[in-house]
């Protein structure tokens, strides 16, 4: 394709033809093959690779909970796409999942599992297991299995059970007669949720040198047989339904959103069906059956070499204690003049800039800790989107708000498979007294700000916590993301309006410094590339350089192409889903694009503009998609101070672009290439260097 994009084409509403685009549905199946493909590496340390596979299996749950089930939505609906189109994407996606789904198991039955077993690590079938060993599973399963097992004989009194979302179950095939004399065929068994998926053996029952496992799937299925006595079963297998995970309310009509939440979380475990896992041995009038019940069709239908649900294999990952067999311990570290100092004290003088999970994320837990704990602190905000359920961040809240403090605390109920969690949270802090608000309806609060004020001087004071991620002491020893504290009293004072914008639903005030989806942040990125273009058309180096999650917005997509025919140099390291082509001639070919996949889940957003040297430095909560940019509430923030910018630049863009490890490159066919050093001396991995960079307290001197 030769002709060029032009910058005034770049209206998000113009309709552009497809094929300058790449499906977004593969493209992020593409990232599971990413994943899956650190599974496959033999330089991983084999427990970590069982747990990229676990991932890769979590990852595919919420593809079919999510963009599956939005597909077919739309197919059903008949709207946003066309059918021919919408139809093909189904196939193509089928196929994708099949395959990868296929790779799974075939990895985990022929490489990680034999390979576990030369360690000590035993996963035991019943036909595995020795007489000892068989004797303690029937005792387990008298004892702990069997009475909290519920059979349901179908017949029109006994219809088809209620199957939660991605619970594992049983169907069971009778011969004979039951009880009363009828000939009811077939029963359902759903396994207790209550129970681990992953059972530990006693000691004495493995190797001097080893550990033994059961699944508890294999448990029943070794004294299935037990709950139906006087009758022989002659087939059963185990499954599992995936369902339509997608939470909806009715805006115009709903009066308390979190009531509204917590009556739909109720029916999310009951959604529409959209995969059906069994076993590879379930005869096919089962699975017949099954697909009916749940009205599910046969190309949606996955029959495995092993558990249905291989997520619950990370139970075994976390219950072996064999060092060798993991990633080295990572401790991170704190900036040296963080150390023993008074954090408001720090931010007098300075703005700090912590890298996660290289740098700890400590200092912004006793941020709002120590906010909440200092006499002069008058008033506390803070967005919440995730934050899991047991957080030091919230308890300092409570704990402020308890105290007298002004606490206002944003929280996102409609945070995806987090809104119980949420929802708990905003009941603790409403009974504490601090002023709860559940965001803009219909536009999810993905900003991540906090804010403190404080009374210095008989003048109030603002100090500020602006990120790239979530509030989640957890997710922060695993996700790369940027945070940033500051006393900065331009960009402080924005964040406090933008608060304001938040809670009283008014028009927000012009702000100078930072972006704010859905006002100003998607015409602000495309107004930075448009000028880059320019700088590139009068003559002068012009550069961009992004880092993101996922790139799916056609606006940006189309500015960045014409930016490409202008004489940009653009790099893209996009972790997921992008859609963006790049390398066709007369369209891209100044764009290249990359996908880290390494120890840690790449996740902060970072934008750069060379803009003839000023090398503006943005972090960002928000990825550049029309979901992003339109539809949720987002800021983008400034990196101002110049010793800082360069960091941001020399940890966050150049490592990953000196990547030649872990580094995918994407091709003008959609398709990724793994490309490695040629020696073990030319290797460089972006999160490594950062691992050694950071762990050394000189280097992290912000000067």
């Amino acid at each position: 394709m030769n002709k060029k994009v032009r910058p005034e084409d770049t209206s998000h509403t113009d309709v552009v033809p497809t094929a300058i685009y790449l499906n977004r549905e593969l493209s992020q199946l593409a990232f599971n093959r990413r994943v899956l493909a650190q599974a496959e590496d033999k330089n991983v340390p084999l427990l970590e690779r069982l747990r990229y596979l676990c991932i890769c299996s979590s990852n595919l749950d919420e593809f079919f909970e999510v963009r599956i089930a939005s597909l077919l939505a739309n197919r059903i609906e008949g709207e946003h796409i066309d059918p021919p189109e919408l139809h093909a994407a189904l196939e193509r996606t089928s196929i994708e999942c099949h395959q990868i789904v296929a790779r799974q198991y075939e990895l985990l039955n022929k490489e990680i599992l034999p390979q576990l077993a030369t360690k000590g690590i035993h996963l035991l079938r019943h036909e595995d297991r020795n007489e000892a060993q068989r004797a303690w599973v029937k005792h387990f399963f008298d004892q702990n299995v069997r009475p909290l097992l519920t059979p349901i004989g179908l017949d029109p009194a006994h219809p088809f059970p209620q199957v939660l979302n991605k619970s594992l179950n049983f169907i069971i095939e009778l011969s004979g007669k039951d009880a009363f004399g009828r000939g009811t065929g077939i029963a359902i068994v759903k396994a207790p949720r209550v129970l681990p998926r992953v059972i530990q053996l006693p000691a004495e029952l493995s190797d001097k040198k080893g550990v033994s496992f059961c699944l508890l799937s294999s448990v029943i299925h070794a004294h299935i047989a037990d709950l139906f006595s006087g009758r022989e079963i002659t087939a059963y297998s185990q499954f599992r339904v995936t369902r339509n995970s997608d939470l909806w309310v009715d805006e115009e009509e709903v009066k308390n959103l979190r009531q509204a939440l917590q009556t739909e979380l109720q029916s999310r475990q009951f959604g529409v069906g959209v995969r059906l896992e069994v076993a590879s041995n379930c005869p096919p009038h089962l699975s017949q059956f099954l697909l009916e019940q749940f009205s599910i069709e046969k190309n949606r239908l996955y029959a495995v070499q092993g558990p249905v649900n291989l997520v619950r294999l990370s139970e075994l990952v976390d219950l072996v204690s064999q060092p060798a067999l993991r990633f080295p311990p990572f401790s991170p570290t704190l900036p040296p003049h963080l150390l023993n100092e008074n954090i408001f004290a720090v931010l007098k003088k300075r703005d700090v800039l912590l890298h996660h999970p290289f740098q700890s994320f400590q200092p912004v837990v006793d941020f709002v800790r120590s906010a909440a704990h200092d006499p002069e602190v008058v008033a506390i905000k803070q967005t919440i989107y995730r934050t899991g359920m047991n957080s030091e961040l919230m308890e300092a809240l409570i704990y402020a708000a308890r105290h007298g403090k002004e606490v206002t605390v944003i929280v996102e109920l409609m945070a995806r498979f987090d809104e119980e969690a949420n929802i708990n949270w905003a009941v603790k802090l409403e009974q504490a007294g601090a002023q709860v608000v559940y965001g803009v309806v219909g536009l999810k609060t993905h900003a991540k700000l906090a804010l403190v004020i404080r009374r210095e001087d008989n003048a109030l004071h603002f100090y500020a916590h602006l990120g790239t991620g979530n509030y989640h002491p957890n997710t922060t020893k695993f996700y790369t993301d940027f945070g940033l504290l500051t006393s900065n009293r331009e960009l402080t004072s924005e964040v406090n309006e933008v608060f304001i914008h938040l809670t009283s639903l008014t028009k927000p005030k012009s702000l100078t410094h930072l972006w704010l989806a859905p006002f100003t942040l998607q015409k602000q990125i495309i107004h930075a590339i448009r000028n880059e273009a320019h700088i590139a058309r009068e003559g002068r180096p012009a550069r961009i350089i992004a880092k993101m999650n996922a790139l799916v917005d056609e606006s940006v997509i189309r500015a960045l192409y014409a930016a490409s025919a202008d004489g940009v140099k653009i790099d893209l390291i996009v972790r997921g889903a992008c859609a963006l082509r790049p390398g066709v001639a007369g369209l891209s070919e100044n764009i290249k694009v990359r996908s880290i996949i390494g120890r840690y889940l790449e996740h902060s957003r970072i934008y750069y503009f060379r803009n003839d040297l000023a090398h503006d430095v943005y972090l960002a909560s928000a990825d550049w998609m029309n979901r992003n940019l339109f539809r949720r509430i987002e800021v983008a923030f400034p990196v101002l101070d110049k010793a800082l910018k360069k960091r941001v630049i020399t940890e966050g863009l150049d490592p990953y672009l000196k990547d030649n490890t872990n580094a995918w490159h994407l091709g003008a066919d959609g398709n990724y290439i793994l490309k490695k050093a040629r020696t073990k001396q030319a290797a460089f991995s972006a999160q490594q260097y950062l691992m050694n960079t950071l762990g050394i307290p000189a280097a992290m001197d912000e000067g």
